[in-house]
């Protein structure tokens, strides 16, 4: 349970808005999109533009997968090049935000599900650095990343994330980095720049209108969904983190898409913004 002196640093730099933060799902991709100038990156830039500035911002990245929950607490969070093969170009990005240690400990307190463990070694990982730096390129905000997992299903991270409402609004915008549609092992790279299968549009399209219904269950269970879903989703990591923005939406929130492109025949870009 966190402190009275951090919660009470919490309250006086994070006072209550007269509005509610929107809550993202970011369709990360490739981490070349870190450093290219291209239609996601652009759009990543302009959705900062056009949501209000947040006072910090929480990552649930599809990067940190760990036995039981973790959040950052460090001051300076390093920035991790977890990937290979790429341009040293890439692994010279430095993304130098703060973290917010007392930020940390009062989400921790929020999670009664579980005991969330507060951790100093991690950082930010490709999931969070290569769409945050587009978005405040100056590193003025503060940024989190709340680990998955791996040992839970679906549903939990589903009610869990319910558990983080309250930090919409006080300020925190939270964003689940992953991609709905996410096999590495049947991509083309003739399809590289646009394309998809005709499984993977038709999950895409799914799972669009499954998300505009809020008709979340289905999205939860998604191997019901079909041989198509099992192809989309080989492995839940990249997915996990649509849940999580979706156990956050409030009644009545308005939800829609943007980047909303296959890539590569079989990986998906499309993203989610739900609320104002």
């Amino acid at each position: 349970m966190t402190t009275l002196s951090a919660f009470r640093k919490f309250t006086e730099d994070l006072t209550p808005q007269d509005y509610t933060m929107p809550v993202l799902f970011i369709g990360h991709g490739s981490p070349m999109n870190g450093i290219e100038d291209n239609e996601f990156s652009q759009r990543w830039k302009k959705m900062a533009q056009e949501i209000p500035t947040p006072k910090a911002v929480l990552v649930v990245s599809a990067h940190w997968f760990t036995k039981g929950t973790k959040i950052t607490a460090m001051d300076f969070p390093k920035t991790i090049h977890d990937f290979g093969g790429f341009p040293k170009e890439l692994f010279a990005v430095q993304y130098p935000s703060p973290g917010d240690a007392a930020l940390a400990k009062v989400t921790a307190s929020l999670i009664t599900t579980t005991q969330v463990e507060l951790d100093h070694d991690w950082g930010l990982d490709h999931g969070t650095w290569t769409i945050i730096r587009h978005m405040y390129p100056e590193a003025n905000v503060p940024v989190l990343q709340l680990s998955i997992d791996y040992t839970k299903g679906p549903q939990y991270h589903y009610d869990l994330a319910k558990e983080l409402t309250a930090l919409r609004k006080k300020g925190v915008l939270i964003a689940g980095s992953g991609n709905m549609v996410h096999n590495l092992r049947m991509m083309n790279w003739s399809m590289i720049n646009g394309g998809g299968y005709d499984w993977t549009q038709t999950m895409n399209e799914k799972f669009k209108d499954l998300i505009l219904n809020s008709d979340h269950q289905p999205l939860i269970n998604y191997q019901t969904l079909g041989k198509e879903a099992l192809m989309a989703i080989p492995t839940v990591e990249h997915y996990l983190p649509l849940l999580y923005t979706l156990g956050l939406q409030g009644k009545d929130e308005e939800t829609s898409f943007f980047n909303d492109k296959m890539v590569g025949g079989s990986l998906t870009m499309t993203s989610v913004k739900i609320g104002a």
